[in-house]
């Protein structure tokens, strides 16, 4: 037992202290010596969350894998080790989900020898896959290469801006698990989302910025900075909302505006607050029955100066699921000009509720993919909150 925890030790030091660019190397390495592994391969979840893609020397990655259909893709999509016979004698390759409270990054695959491939063994390297993605969070301010090898093709200029102001994809705390998705993911527009939270509240914001290409993610690159600026300063989502609507406005004098919809949860009881300033619709599944729920609507953010916003109440009960949607989800249309309607969106929500919040989104949006065709022309948004109460998660 001292000698694995020995081993432990020596690779977290040598993870801990790598440069930005050099910690898979640094890992393949201390795992050789330590653990006696004889490959290690780091793969990345692309945008669409629909391959993984191997880290290779720059530019270019070596060939994805999909995430459906593979081993890897069974641990990333379970988030648990998958163990596999590798074509060595004698050796077996472990895909370990690379994970940052819940923000699925990607898998380890280790290929070690069978006889060092213990539980103890296991449980320690699952915890160094989850010290590698703590390290690539960090290392992204120095690197971009993790950040390109995520990538299956190129971004647009707008989409890259929109994905650098995200919080991340997904994230899990006691009380709640969260998981959201963008699409078309390398051509996005002007939708968005956000989250933060404390000790006593989360505050997420789901925002549906007008327009097209660079215009339109400008327009939600203000708005998102202007509400996080506001939700810094410690007021409420009303002044919140108030502030960032004349910020826009301020700048495009209404003739481009926000639909942004924002929530406070109190972790403790559920109870929370809502602004809804727009197109962004909250659906609910509750003891398995979907149905949406409405609020008095209020005017987008930055159409009129100095608008007024008021918060109505909003209760969250333990095992609630909370899904947030664009209007370029339920108002999208098909080839023939059929819209998806609230009973498909209902479909949708009811096909995915035994999957992890993660997934949710992914799956909604695949549902939606066969609705509309491959010509969309607005980007659509799917966030899905699991609420699990203070009490039950205690």
């Amino acid at each position: 037992m001292a000698l694995t925890m020995t081993n432990f030790l020596a690779v977290e030091r040598a993870v801990r202290t790598a440069a930005p660019d050099d910690l898979l190397r640094t890992l393949r390495d201390a795992l050789v010596e330590h653990f006696e592994a004889t490959a290690v391969e780091l793969l990345m979840a692309d945008y669409s969350l629909t391959c993984l893609q191997p880290v290779t020397f720059l530019p270019h990655t070596a060939e994805p894998l999909p995430v459906q259909s593979t081993p890897q893709g069974r641990a990333f999509a379970s988030q648990e080790p998958y163990r596999q016979d590798a074509a060595e004698n004698d050796a077996v390759d472990l895909h370990l989900p690379v994970t940052v409270r819940g923000d699925r990054l990607g898998i380890l695959t280790v290929r070690l020898p069978e006889h060092r491939c213990t539980p103890e063994a296991v449980r320690e390297l699952r915890e160094l896959a989850e010290l590698l993605g703590h390290e690539i969070i960090v290392a992204e301010r120095d690197t971009d290469l993790y950040l390109q090898a995520r990538r299956a093709s190129r971004l647009t200029l707008a989409a890259e801006m929109q994905w650098q102001m995200l919080p991340a994809r997904s994230c899990a705390r006691p009380e709640y698990a969260i998981g959201a998705q963008l699409e078309p993911a390398y051509d996005i527009h002007g939708d968005n989302f956000d989250w933060s939270t404390t000790g006593e509240t989360l505050t997420l914001t789901v925002t549906n910025g007008m327009g097209q290409g660079i215009e339109a993610s400008l327009l939600t690159n203000l708005a998102i900075n202007a509400l996080r600026n506001a939700r810094r300063a410690g007021i409420g989502i009303a002044d919140q909302a108030a502030l960032a609507d004349q910020a826009i406005y301020a700048r495009y004098r209404g003739t481009e505006y926000v639909s942004t919809l924002l929530l406070s949860v109190e972790l403790a009881t559920g109870r929370g607050h809502v602004v809804d300033a727009g197109s962004p619709q909250l659906w609910r599944l509750r003891d398995k029955t979907v149905e949406r729920v409405e609020f008095e609507a209020q005017l987008p953010l930055g159409m009129f100066e100095e608008t007024p916003y008021v918060t109505q109440d909003f209760a969250a009960l333990p095992g609630d699921r909370l899904v947030f949607v664009s209007d370029g989800v339920y108002a999208a249309a098909s080839a023939g000009g059929e819209a998806y309607s609230e009973r498909a969106l209902a479909r949708a929500i009811q096909a995915t509720r035994l999957l992890p919040a993660a997934a949710v989104p992914r799956g909604i949006l695949q549902e939606l993919a066969a609705h509309r065709g491959a010509d969309a022309e607005d980007d659509a948004l799917v966030l899905c909150m699991d609420w699990f109460g203070r009490a039950a998660a205690g």
